[in-house]
């Protein structure tokens, strides 16, 4: 029986949000038993899929929104606007030649297909000057050229600066899962204070951040999703 799992993540069961809750997270990681118990066969909890999204109609979007010039690559400035393209260079860009191709973006696309994993669960870290980033809110934002079905994630970092995104009540695939869509993400850093935006705006309302969510991509497999920002 095929279980919905990528080999660095798994489906978990919705819970609060508390610093409680992601220590149990990380204890489960160690026992074999627990993860067989959350995605296993007797839970019945229903499979949840990938978006379907088509990869051709998706990876023109992309084109269009971003290749600003028409060459037919997404490249330089242009990948400097594109937070989840330019922050997924490492496994988009096969060709290794610094540009994005409508080809590419559409093998991307595939690529996560192909797993048949419809939610997975990361650790993430946000940083400031070098420090954690305690009180944060951190959206993932979906690129708009992957339609609507990838919803966006949010998650709330600790006293560490780490934090668990998920998609929030009502807009999940599956109301018993928690977790993130593969996809590209525009990542935006917010902390308000006494009713001001304490975070500058190239991390926010104009971020410059992104990441992939995909089991292939590097900052995943070494379990480093790191946010950097500066006051």
């Amino acid at each position: 029986m095929k279980q919905d799992i990528a080999p660095l993540s798994l489906n978990r069961i919705r819970q609060p949000h508390s610093q409680k809750k992601n220590a149990r997270f990380v204890s489960s990681l160690m026992v074999p038993s627990l993860l067989a118990l959350l995605v296993g066969c007797g839970g019945g909890q229903s499979r949840v899929y990938p978006p379907d999204i088509d990869p051709g109609d998706a990876a023109e979007l992309a084109m269009e929104l971003y290749d600003t010039n028409g060459d037919g690559f997404v490249a330089g400035e242009e990948l400097e606007k594109a937070p989840g393209l330019n922050a997924a260079m490492a496994t988009l860009d096969t060709d290794k030649d610094g540009k994005v191709s409508e080809d590419e973006v559409a093998a991307r696309i595939r690529v996560w297909q192909g797993t048949n994993v419809g939610i997975t669960s990361i650790v993430c870290t946000v940083l400031i000057d070098g420090k954690p980033l305690e009180g944060a809110t951190v959206t993932f934002d979906p690129e708009e050229f992957l339609g609507s079905d990838i919803q966006e994630a949010v998650g709330i970092s600790g006293p560490l600066g780490d934090f668990y995104p998920s998609i929030p009540d009502g807009k999940s695939p599956n109301a018993d899962v928690y977790g993130i869509q593969f996809g590209l993400f525009k990542v935006r850093v917010s902390k308000v204070v006494g009713g001001k935006e304490t975070i500058p705006e190239k991390y926010n309302v104009n971020t410059v951040l992104g990441q992939e969510v995909s089991n292939d991509d590097p900052a995943m497999q070494s379990h480093k999703v790191v946010f950097r920002v500066k006051s």
